[in-house]
């Protein structure tokens, strides 16, 4: 579990090296003293406001809140370097919004607890045979983050307590292998079981696409199988073609031994700057008794910014989506539009409808506007959510 910190004096050096403006550097560090000292040390700052008003009895939910995130990496000495990252979530203004973890029930969930913590403490061994080892916690962003990844839209992001093996030494081709130890979650709690193994493998030697087969063992939860492929061709001068294909097989560890499929299936095209998908994308139900989930997935990126299907409904969850994303105006702009059915049985699961707008400027900052609205049928609750971000890189 992520431990709250009290490490001023840490903070403090992190704080001085990132005034002192010092960058990366290419080449290796002579001793491990000129490793530290001639490290690179970064401050991030994102603050938001989230407004949540969802049907039934809680009310609706205000939260103001400042992510703070002071990193630093050292030089790399005969192979080994560093990196120590922390992170802290504190409360603005506004604190009307269940945290899940600040007691405030009677208010809709916003999933954005306040916190210190270190968020990243890793050692980086750069091994024979192109091969990368990295002990400690980490972040760990596999593919297009459906299955593995940081969840980083919260203001905790999640990692992972791991060894990570990273091979290169194949052509255009890495193998990835992790053994994870504990799952640092956006709440601050742990994923049940302590024992995961991560295996992934990717190939990009087409020059139209990438292909990924995994295997995600997750100690007392399930085993996930499956093979991705995606990639895009010009079709002209002035038009691409996008796509994804997707299937993987899961096995829970219950003494049913419920098994479930993913599908999906995703096509677009890229013309005067303006991306067009249609995605079909399916998590299957083993009769209403178990259904296709994804515990260690970047959740909010999928199946609607309203967050209605974090965990999958026992009768399994149908997405049909489109979406248009384009920077040609100048800001951001993406527009998207779900329809969801269950998997198995009737229900139907409404519609949503998504809208954002970013656009960095002054070099360091970036501003953000976003907005859901989820119209629900069977079994749900209809949804609105607005954000107001602004953040900061130095």
């Amino acid at each position: 579990m992520k431990s709250p910190i009290n490490t001023r004096v840490s903070v403090l050096a992190l704080a001085v090296a990132c005034a002192s403006g010092s960058v990366f550097a290419a080449e290796p560090a002579a001793s491990v003293e000129d490793a530290i000292m001639g490290g690179s040390a970064k401050l991030d700052l994102r603050y938001r406001f989230e407004y949540v008003d969802m049907d039934g009895p809680t009310k609706e939910a205000t939260a103001s809140t400042l992510k703070t995130r002071l990193s630093f990496k050292t030089l790399d000495y005969q192979g080994l370097s560093a990196v120590l990252e922390f992170d802290a979530n504190s409360e603005v203004i506004e604190d009307n919004y269940n945290s899940t973890q600040n007691g405030q029930t009677r208010y809709a969930v916003v999933a954005d607890p306040t916190y210190t913590e270190i968020n990243q403490a890793y050692l980086d061994y750069k091994a024979p045979a192109d091969t990368l080892i990295r002990y400690g916690r980490q972040r760990i962003n596999l593919d297009n983050q459906r299955f593995v990844g940081g969840a980083a839209w919260r203001q905790n992001e999640q990692t992972f307590d791991a060894i990570t093996v990273v091979n290169q030494s194949l052509p255009d081709t890495a193998i990835t292998l992790s053994y994870i130890t504990n799952v640092n979650d956006i709440f601050g709690k742990n994923v049940n079981g302590e024992d995961h193994q991560i295996i992934h493998l990717n190939n990009k030697s087409l020059s139209f696409g990438a292909i990924s087969a995994y295997a995600y063992l997750l100690d007392k939860i399930s085993d996930t199988y499956g093979a991705r492929f995606a990639g895009s061709a010009p079709a002209s001068d002035d038009l691409k073609i996008n796509y994804a294909a997707e299937y993987a097989l899961q096995k829970a560890d219950n003494a049913a031994s419920n098994e479930a499929d993913y599908y999906l299936l995703e096509g677009g095209v890229t013309a005067a700057g303006v991306t067009a998908t249609l995605g079909y994308e399916v998590l299957t139900s083993d009769n209403k008794l178990y259904s296709f989930q994804t515990p260690l997935a970047t959740k909010h990126k999928f199946n609607g910014w309203a967050d209605a299907f974090l965990a999958t409904p026992g009768d399994g969850l149908e997405d049909v989506y489109v979406s248009l994303a384009s920077k040609a105006l100048g800001p951001a702009l993406t527009l998207a539009y779900h329809e969801f059915q269950a998997n198995e049985g009737s229900n139907d699961y409404g519609n949503e409808v998504d809208f954002a707008v970013g656009q960095d400027f002054a070099k360091h900052y970036n501003a953000l506007v976003k907005f859901a609205h989820y119209d629900a049928k069977d079994a749900k609750k209809d949804t609105d959510k607005i954000w107001l971000q602004l953040s900061a890189k130095f």
